[in-house]
């Protein structure tokens, strides 16, 4: 077996993908006199760098879970023209997680809040920031379960890692007494140490018709609320926009 041979072998062991693809054309461009050996291994080096960091920053977006891949700039800010996209051009920077401040989106069914969220989401895991999304239902339903099964602690410990977590329609169904005093738990547990991005249908005066519990809603709110950018998005539903123009198509 040639030297060449144990080469790509090597690169293969050693998972060196990009440099195993390319290192015959670089090798001729030595020989060419076109690139210095030291140019051609930065080259080689700077493929794989690439590579990988292309593949971690996909596998944090795909570990976040993510409803859908939508990001900022797929946002239609001429169909919400109440929303300031400075602002969250601002928030997908990343600045607030440097002060572990909280953005609260409240607005009605439609208007593009978990949109937004994603958005800001895929921003920080595409700077391989632990982020992760879920839905307050489904929250809470795990928090349950972790509680009936004496883990709620561990549980809450994981929920609370996350340098962002996004909790997505919050209101949608009313949350027990015994669940909104777990919910608590998480959010006084992240308050001042890490991000969270709340969506919510419900103004945050009424937040006690969700949790069913003046004091606790006062509590919850009070954490969420501290250090937090809060963007009420009036606006049309995209979703009933949409289904009436496929309605005027069929007509038409």
């Amino acid at each position: 077996m040639s030297r060449y041979q144990k080469l790509l072998e090597n690169l293969d062991k050693l998972k060196l993908t990009q440099m195993k693809i390319h290192v015959s054309d670089y090798i001729d461009k030595i020989n060419d006199d076109k690139l210095s050996v030291v140019d051609a291994l930065y080259e080689l080096t700077e493929k794989e760098i690439d590579i990988k960091d292309y593949n971690a920053t996909n596998a944090m977006i795909k570990v976040a879970g993510f409803p859908y891949l939508k990001e900022l700039e797929d946002f239609d800010f001429d169909f919400q023209p109440k929303i300031n996209k400075n602002q969250f051009l601002d928030f997908a920077t990343l600045r607030f997680l440097k002060n572990n401040s909280n953005i609260l989106l409240i607005g009605n069914s439609g208007v593009g809040k978990t949109h937004l969220a994603t958005s800001i989401g895929i921003a920080a895991a595409k700077k391989r920031i632990s982020t992760y999304f879920i839905k307050c239902h489904d929250l809470i339903t795990q928090l349950k379960k972790a509680h009936l099964e004496n883990k709620l602690e561990q549980r809450i410990k994981h929920y609370s890692k996350y340098k962002l977590l996004i909790i997505d329609e919050i209101g949608y169904l009313p949350i027990g007494n015994q669940e909104a005093k777990m919910f608590f738990q998480l959010i006084d547990k992240r308050c001042e140490k890490k991000s969270t991005i709340v969506t919510s249908n419900i103004n945050l005066s009424d937040w006690s018709d969700i949790f069913m519990d003046n004091m606790i809603a006062s509590a919850i709110l009070d954490r969420i609320v501290h250090h937090s950018s809060i963007v009420n998005i009036i606006g049309n539903s995209y979703r009933t926009s949409q289904a009436l123009s496929r309605i005027d198509r069929d007509i038409s």
